[in-house]
This record gives structure tokens, C-alpha cells and sequence, in this order.
């Protein structure tokens, strides 16, 4: 009797470290409108609609008016194009999610 392949065994990405990889700059998960990104520093945000997630650490994000949001693990911010923003970590290792809307 033949045996039957088995299909591969899928694999989960660790979100923080593929983002440490290069930190400071924004990794796009591919499939999806979803990237994420170490904190080095201070970063100016993107011009788009959706969820800032803090996966790792401790991050401000600055906003317009003298506004900021403090973002733990788990916490989230719905950013919007007509409101700039500018975020920084508090902590080491300090590692953000965006998951933009989809435009359309």
C-alpha cells in the first residue's frame, strides 16, 4: 500500500525578532497589509488608517496638540492619515505592529 505525504508542517513567524532584524525600519509581512517594526529611536508614522499594536516593551506615540498615547504588550491605537504621529520606545526590544486598513 503507498504511502501518503504528509504536507508540511506550517510555521508561525515570531513577529518581535524578524522585526529586530533591522530596527528602526518597517517589515512587511507579505499577504497582507500588516508590518512591524523595533523601535530605534524616534519614528515618524506612516499616513495611514489603522491598528498601531505594541507587541514588545513600552512605546509613546506622539500626537498632534500635545496628545500622546502610552502603548504596553497588548495594547493598541487606531492611527489615521489625518492625524501624524511620531512614536518612540520607552524600553529596550520595544516592538510595534501595524495593520493598516485596506484602502478601497
Amino acid at each position: 500500500m503507498p504511502t501518503r505525504a504528509r504536507p508540511d508542517t506550517p510555521q508561525a513567524l515570531h513577529l518581535p525578532r524578524l522585526a529586530q532584524g533591522t530596527p528602526g525600519e518597517w517589515v512587511r509581512l507579505p499577504g497582507g497589509n500588516v508590518r512591524v517594526v523595533t523601535l530605534s529611536g524616534t519614528l515618524t508614522g506612516p499616513a495611514t488608517p489603522g491598528w498601531l499594536v505594541c507587541l514588545t516593551g513600552e512605546a509613546v506615540v506622539d500626537l498632534p496638540l500635545n496628545n500622546f498615547v502610552r502603548l504596553r504588550p497588548g495594547e493598541g491605537y487606531h492611527v489615521t492619515p489625518q492625524q501624524p504621529w511620531t512614536a518612540f520606545g520607552t524600553r529596550d526590544g520595544t516592538t510595534l505592529l501595524l495593520s493598516a486598513a485596506e484602502s478601497g
